[in-house]
């Protein structure tokens, strides 16, 4: 990757448990370091609690924000960098308001270059497109590659590209993204450090 390419926002597995987790973790982090670490939602509060404390544990060491899907009490009762909101625009200025001025705010768009620009004008620090490959994880279309593109040149907020993220999808959006979000690409794997390395070569 050269100096002007996407950098890695790394993506837990949604549901995950923070026991099983942590060593996986700190192997990926170590083998491609990523610019954001995210917590994906779909565990209950106590198990999305103690995945809290040891990511960010394993983060911060390797100087990495982290950021948790839609819960803004979560991430001010373990100290996280802030929330990536997977509803667009709605909740950009709450959360905000209630994580200052100093926190990171993201905003999950779908494919809607409407919504993109609504949170994006409501303060969000980066809006994320996807699902980029052909996914059912995802409603709706995929984001089209002409979507970041002409968001790149025409928007100054950075955006995020994520979903079914392949090698060739890959190489294809690295001139028109800032950020590309890997997660289940690499964690269906057996080995998860090594898939990593493979697809980011």
């Amino acid at each position: 990757m050269t100096d002007d390419a996407p950098q890695l926002y790394l993506m837990t597995p949604a549901g995950a448990q923070a026991s099983a987790l942590g060593p996986m973790l700190a192997e990926v982090m170590d083998r491609v370091a990523p610019a954001c670490l995210r917590i994906r939602g779909g565990a209950e509060e106590d198990e999305l609690g103690r995945l809290a404390d040891m990511a960010r544990e394993i983060a911060h060491a390797r100087d990495v924000a982290v950021v948790i899907d839609d819960h803004v009490k979560l991430a001010l009762r373990h100290g996280l960098d802030g929330v990536h909101l997977t509803d667009g625009a709605k909740a950009v200025r709450y959360a905000r308001k209630e994580l200052g001025d100093d926190a990171i705010v993201g905003a999950f768009c779908g494919a809607s270059r409407h919504e993109g620009m609504n949170a994006a004008e409501a303060g969000a620090d980066y809006v994320a497109f996807g699902p980029v490959g052909d996914s059912a994880l995802y409603r709706g279309e995929p984001a089209a590659l002409e979507l970041f593109q002409w968001w790149s040149e025409m928007i100054e907020v950075p955006v995020v590209a994520e979903g079914a993220i392949t090698r060739e999808l890959l190489t294809q959006l690295t001139p028109v993204t800032d950020f590309i979000a890997l997660g289940p690409e690499i964690w269906a794997q057996d080995d998860p450090a090594a898939t990593l390395a493979l697809l980011w070569a």
